[in-house]
């Protein structure tokens, strides 16, 4: 497939990269710095662009399969609800403007439910330092929701997801939809690296258009 990647040098999308071309996809690696982006022959195509320019976004994504976006304007950003809102939103508009049917969106795990109307989100151990992006991406998905002319899918990871041992690609996890997958030990875990195998799974597979879910061990 032809895939545009967008937030292809950040911490999930360098991996989801990484999986993309494992596969055998071409890939354009949209990013605020294409110069992070080390080419691989003629599989990666490195470009520049501008999230919140919904005209630049359509532009880059024409005539691609599909569109990732792993798009976060920083953790540390003091404006990140805003941004975060803004860049999704003109993505959205962007793909929808190229003709291209096919977006998946990274989100967070806050807007899943870890019981009955109770989100992640609003219990009192969540930080609150991730709050307002968390926030962002739960009114995002709500936005999202709302789509009914391109093929959405919105992955929320799970509650906790770091670098697997030693870059470790287990190549397995379990599925969810609105609710937390936990393990054996109440713990909803997974590694970046699978989680890039589980985004890159279903932009082969389809099997959530139009719904959000979830993946962890």
């Amino acid at each position: 497939m032809k895939v545009a990647l967008i937030g292809a040098s950040g911490f999930v999308g360098s991996h989801v990269l990484n999986e993309l071309i494992s596969r055998g996809h071409q890939v354009t690696a949209i990013t605020r710095n294409p110069e992070k982006i080390t080419s691989d022959g003629d599989k990666i195509i490195s470009v520049k662009g501008d999230v919140l320019n919904a005209d630049e976004v359509a532009t880059l994504v024409a005539g691609h399969d599909a569109v990732i976006s792993a798009y976060n304007p920083g953790w540390t950003n003091p404006d990140i609800r805003n941004e975060f809102l803004r860049g999704a939103q003109a993505i959205q508009e962007g793909v929808k403007r190229s003709g291209v049917k096919r977006l998946l969106v990274v989100g967070g795990a806050g807007s899943l439910e870890v019981s009955p109307g109770v989100q992640l989100i609003d219990t009192p151990h969540f930080p609150e330092e991730y709050k307002p992006g968390a926030g962002a991406a739960r009114d995002y998905l709500n936005i999202l929701k709302k789509e009914t002319n391109i093929d959405w899918t919105f992955l929320s990871p799970a509650i906790e997801m770091h670098p697997g041992t030693s870059g470790v690609r287990k190549g397995v996890y379990r599925i969810g939809l609105d609710n937390p997958v936990f393990d054996a030990n109440g713990k909803s875990v997974l590694s970046v690296e699978d989680l890039a195998v589980a985004i890159v799974d279903e932009i082969e597979q389809s099997n959530f258009v139009q719904k959000r879910f979830t993946v962890a061990y």
